[in-house]
């Protein structure tokens, strides 16, 4: 599998000079932990994260560079760590030193990138604009349901695969973070936390209008209290 079939496609993302009361607001809100930050013509500047927004709210008062640490240039890191820890928009807390992948990278590349790299998404571009993004989990899925090659069933198993999981990212009423599926010999299976029949209801329709698929199942359970209010 290639960057391009695991990514989420067009990903929330957010101009440099957004407010970061903004941003925290949409990483509640949406149950995100990081935002692509790119300029008007779609080229990746930087990532911010909940923990750049972490690190802005647990800062401790910076304590003043000694005569010595100014001689020597010291002061420098002190100035840089302030902005980004008292700075208001995303431009000032952003990490910008990023990994990336080009959307035909395999599966095994995106992994290399995220074990070397400590990181738990890694953009990914097309002609140098960002087009994705892979985070571990969406990794993680394609671990779970591989496709053989030369096998046309199992193929054809991985293709309702990708569309039912591009169907759901285009619905607002249900999350792939919390609800996957699994597809084989045409059943499709959803797995994960599901907080309502109304949700569960719609996914079938969902699936049932994706060529290729025999039957609908269901092995998810009702959502914990903390994941209240998550379809």
């Amino acid at each position: 599998m290639r960057a391009r079939d695991l990514m989420t496609a067009d990903p929330v993302t957010v101009p440099p000079d957004t407010p970061l009361a903004a941003v925290a607001s949409l990483m509640a809100e949406r149950a995100i932990s990081g935002l692509p930050v790119v300029d008007g013509e779609g080229r990746l500047l930087g990532i911010v994260t909940d923990g750049d927004l972490m690190r802005r709210l647990a800062a401790k008062e910076d304590e003043p560079a000694s005569f010595l640490a100014a001689l020597i240039g010291a002061n420098a890191d002190q100035a840089l760590r302030y902005a980004r820890t008292h700075g208001r928009r995303v431009r000032d807390v952003m990490t910008t030193d990023l990994a990336t992948v080009e959307d035909d990278a395999t599966a095994e590349e995106v992994a290399k990138i995220l074990e070397t790299r400590r990181i738990r998404r890694v953009p990914v571009l097309r002609d140098g604009r960002l087009v994705g993004v892979v985070s571990r989990a969406d990794l993680l899925r394609a671990v779970m349901a591989p496709v053989a090659e030369g096998s046309a069933e199992e193929a054809s198993d991985g293709r309702i695969r990708r569309e039912v999981i591009r169907e759901m990212r285009n619905q607002s009423w249900v999350s792939t973070r919390f609800v996957f599926p699994m597809v084989a010999d045409g059943v499709v299976s959803f797995h994960g936390f599901l907080g309502s029949a109304e949700v569960m209801a719609a996914l079938r329709v969902l699936a049932e209008g994706i060529p290729g698929v025999k039957e609908v199942r269901f092995e998810t359970h009702p959502a914990p209290p903390f994941m209240l209010g998550i379809p």
